[in-house]
This record gives C-alpha cells, sequence and structure tokens, in this order.
C-alpha cells in the first residue's frame, strides 16, 4: 500500500481534492485548445480497466457534438495500433499501465495524448500533449483518481472541436458536497439491500455505461462479489434471462426505470440510480441523483459507487485495503516508457 492512502481518506477529502483539481485540469485543458492541440479530428481514448469505463460520458459528449470518437482496451487489440489520423488519448491514472504504454508508443508521436494522475510517468514522459491530475494522493483501490480522470477526459470532450469547457463545473465541488450528503441514507437503503446478493449485475445506458464498468470492477476488488456490467441494450438482448438470486443496480432513466420495475415484480433486488422521479416499492431502492450534464452525473454516479461499496464490503467483513491476488506484469516501473 506504499504510496496510497486509506480509502476512508480518499473519500472523506474527496470534494477539497476535487475542488482543487478543477481548476487544475481546466486550465490544461484550455492551453492545449488555444495551441491548436484539440481539432476537428476526432479522439480515441486509450485505455483499461477503470481508466476504459471513465472514458465513457467523453466518447458520448463528443458523439452527441457530431464528432467521431471512440474508446478502446488497450489489452484488445493487435499492435502497432491502427488509428490513422486519429489522436489517441491513453488514460492511466497511474501513468503506469503495461498495455497502455505499449499501445501509446507505436504511433506517431504527434498523435499520442495522456490523461494521468502521476507525472512523472512513462505516459507522461512519451505523450506528446498532456492533461495532469496533480498527482492527487489516491486508495488502492481508486476513488479520486477515478473521478478527476471522468473531470479531465469530459473537459477534453467539451473543449474539442472548439469546444467550450461547461461553467457548471465551477461549482461541481459545491453540487457534490451537497449529493454526499444528500446520498448517506440511501446508500445505507440500497447497502442493505443488496449485501448478501452472491452476484450483482451493473447496467448503464449511454455515458452511464462507464459507471456500470466501474461499478462491477469495483465491487470485485473492494467487496469481492462477482459482478458484471454492460449497456442496458445489451442486458435486454438475452443477458437479463439469468437474474436468478443476483441483485442488479441499473443507471439511467425511463427505459432503465421499466427495466428495475420488470426485475423488482419478479422477487429480484434491485437498486436504481436516476434523476427521474420515480419512486421505491418492494425489491425496488430508487437512488436519486440531482440534475446535471452527463459527464458530471458519471462522477456523482462514481460517488454513490464508492459509497455503496464501502457499506456492502463492511456488512460482509471485507477489508477494503487487502486485494487478494497481485500481478506483477500490468504496471512498469516509473521513468521505464517502452
Amino acid at each position: 500500500m506504499n504510496g496510497y492512502i486509506s480509502y476512508a481518506e480518499a473519500t472523506a477529502g474527496q470534494a477539497d481534492a476535487l475542488a482543487a483539481a478543477i481548476p487544475h485540469i481546466e486550465s490544461q485543458v484550455e492551453a492545449l485548445a488555444a495551441e491548436g492541440a484539440l481539432g476537428e479530428v476526432g479522439p480515441l481514448f486509450l485505455g483499461i480497466g477503470a481508466s476504459l469505463a471513465a472514458a465513457a460520458p467523453a466518447v458520448w459528449h463528443l458523439r452527441e457534438r457530431g464528432i467521431t470518437a471512440w474508446r478502446l482496451d488497450a489489452g484488445d487489440t493487435p499492435l502497432p495500433l491502427a488509428t490513422g489520423d486519429h489522436p489517441v488519448i491513453a488514460v492511466s491514472q497511474s501513468g503506469r499501465s503495461s498495455e497502455t504504454i505499449a499501445a501509446l508508443d507505436t504511433i506517431p508521436a504527434s498523435l499520442r495524448y495522456g490523461v494521468v494522475n502521476t507525472a512523472p510517468s512513462p505516459i507522461a514522459d512519451i505523450a506528446n500533449h498532456l492533461v495532469g491530475l496533480g498527482s492527487i494522493p489516491d486508495s488502492y483501490a481508486s476513488t479520486i483518481g477515478y473521478t478527476a480522470t471522468v473531470v479531465a477526459v469530459s473537459m477534453l470532450s467539451e473543449a474539442w472541436a472548439g469546444g467550450k469547457i461547461d461553467p457548471a463545473w465551477h461549482d461541481f465541488a459545491a453540487l457534490f458536497r451537497e449529493t454526499e450528503t444528500m446520498l448517506a441514507p440511501q446508500i445505507d437503503r440500497a447497502a442493505e439491500l443488496i449485501a448478501t446478493a452472491p452476484s450483482l449485475d451493473f447496467v448503464g445506458a449511454g455515458p452511464s455505461t462507464g459507471s456500470a464498468e466501474a461499478g462491477a470492477l469495483l465491487f470485485r476488488e473492494v467487496a469481492r462479489i462477482p459482478a458484471s456490467a454492460m449497456g442496458t441494450r445489451r442486458y435486454l438482448h438475452g443477458a437479463m434471462e439469468s437474474a436468478g438470486e443476483g441483485a442488479h443496480v441499473l443507471f439511467g432513466g425511463e427505459r432503465e426505470s421499466r427495466v428495475a420495475h420488470t426485475l423488482s415484480e419478479a422477487g429480484h433486488r434491485v437498486v436504481l440510480v436516476t434523476t427521474d422521479d420515480v419512486e421505491s416499492s418492494d425489491h425496488l431502492e430508487v437512488v436519486r441523483l440531482p440534475q446535471a450534464s452527463s459527464n458530471a452525473l458519471a462522477v456523482l454516479e462514481a460517488l454513490f459507487l464508492q459509497g455503496l461499496v464501502a457499506h456492502v464490503a463492511d456488512a460482509r467483513g471485507v477489508a477494503i485495503e487487502e486485494f487478494v491476488f497481485h500481478n506483477d506484469d500490468i504496471k512498469v516501473e516509473s521513468g521505464a516508457a517502452q
């Protein structure tokens, strides 16, 4: 755990950390825009694990603006990376993800971008354009590193191709604090509902697909519960049929509400995270988030997930800071750019 702070410390200080990180990130994105680095050709976001999940709302936002963009798992493509003239934004909180470094290193230097928390780091060293979060102290199961990464890639998506960063980010730390307080009793009820589930399905619509992915990873890491993630439409195309004894966490609006009621009325445990006015019922706990842009909402969804998994892990007697398996080939040494 050397170099990390505890999960409790990270979550307790997250609002203050975001308050400091947001203007720091914004100034870097604005500088990239001013130098013409955020051009008309849409980007590819490259990452793995939570870093890949963090890019989902940014890709959605760019596509809403009519800009070609997508995200790619760094471990799922042969090298050299074939992306044409599209800029590639490598996303890695540590800056040391081996698969992401290897893929980024195969494209022309002029197309290499990076979003990292830690600098210097191998990705920071080989990226031609960089947005750094500020080396924010983070927990081993990432909390503030994840939410600040969502902010960074979101701002890039807003500023890309002549766009403007949403001014609502200036007040976001206050909204985060208010939401944190509002969520406390809702998290208690949601945790009580799902804590004994043998497995979990996380389902999200559009930009919330990343929250579903991040949620499944977080519950596997922190609470050691087998969990899967997918988009709503893919879930409806067969995957929903094996609901079984597991519980379900859905992110979205009208369609997800209908799915939540279908599952809960059949006796399955469901948590619905939404901005819509929906009532809880038997087997269904509705978690209401405030209205916000899809980019900002992804950060609030992460806030909910972080609180929920801490409660569930505690209920199951799992120590958050203790991971079971450690792999020696997923991170490279600092300064060992390939």
